[in-house]
């Protein structure tokens, strides 16, 4: 059976993950929290998961390179320097980075990119989120996958065309601009909506999580798929073949 090691393990996400590990048939490797070894992680397990915290990442990833072991990011936050190494480290093993495990979630972003590229660019997108009061990063990971994914759909890079939280005499929408809003508060696990509005129409696709636990059930499926794949940078979509 594959062993999965979680980076995190003492969070919510890692505590769900354990047991998303055992429902799926695979084993627990062990886990790695602050003031662990990552590197005796990476060595003992199959596989690695990693849903704990920006700061830590890199420390993971070394770990990761160092003994060969394949691994999930679904940490969030991440920095271009993150990610610039991210893409080095994939050169020597598989990783696997995402800002949503959930299998819904990257469906909705292909139905997202699809719809971009359908619609012309006299439609205006904007990406709203909503998370529980204690998530510390905005817009999410999830917000800037969609936005992502709209912006693939025209062809073109969300940086250039990305708009956070309007405020003040922000004047006229920009043509073609891809607005991302974040609303925090209560216990919310995570809603996020994709808007497409047009003269005299809107269409809306939106994904609600209602249990965490299928964050970690995907999580899983994506390390479970990973463990068999050659060096690389890899993305949830992969994993269900779009």
């Amino acid at each position: 059976m594959t062993a999965i090691g979680i980076y995190g393990s003492a969070g919510r996400m890692g505590r769900a993950i354990a047991g998303a590990i055992v429902d799926q048939g695979a084993v627990l490797a062990g886990g790695c929290d602050a003031g662990g070894d990552p590197l005796a992680l990476a060595r003992t397990a199959d596989v690695l998961v990693d849903f704990s915290t920006a700061s830590a990442l890199d420390a993971h990833l070394v770990a990761a390179q160092t003994a060969g072991t394949p691994l999930v990011i679904g940490t969030t936050g991440l920095s271009a320097a993150q990610h610039a190494m991210i893409d080095e480290v994939a050169r020597d093993v598989a990783i696997l980075q995402t800002g949503n495990t959930s299998l819904g979630v990257t469906l909705l972003g292909m139905l997202v990119r699809e719809a971009a590229a359908k619609l012309g660019a006299d439609w205006d997108i904007e990406v709203v989120e909503m998370h529980h009061r204690h998530k510390v990063d905005a817009p999410s990971g999830t917000a800037l996958l969609l936005g992502e994914a709209a912006a693939a759909g025209r062809g073109v890079s969300l940086s250039e065309l990305r708009v956070d939280g309007r405020g003040g005499l922000t004047g006229a929408r920009s043509d073609g601009t891809i607005g991302l809003a974040s609303l925090r508060g209560g216990s919310v696990i995570g809603d996020h909506s994709v808007i497409f509005a047009g003269e005299g129409e809107r269409i809306e696709l939106n994904h609600r999580a209602d249990d965490r636990s299928l964050f970690a059930r995907g999580a899983v499926k994506a390390a479970l798929w990973l463990v068999d794949q050659p060096a690389g940078r890899y993305r949830m979509g992969d994993v269900l073949g779009l």
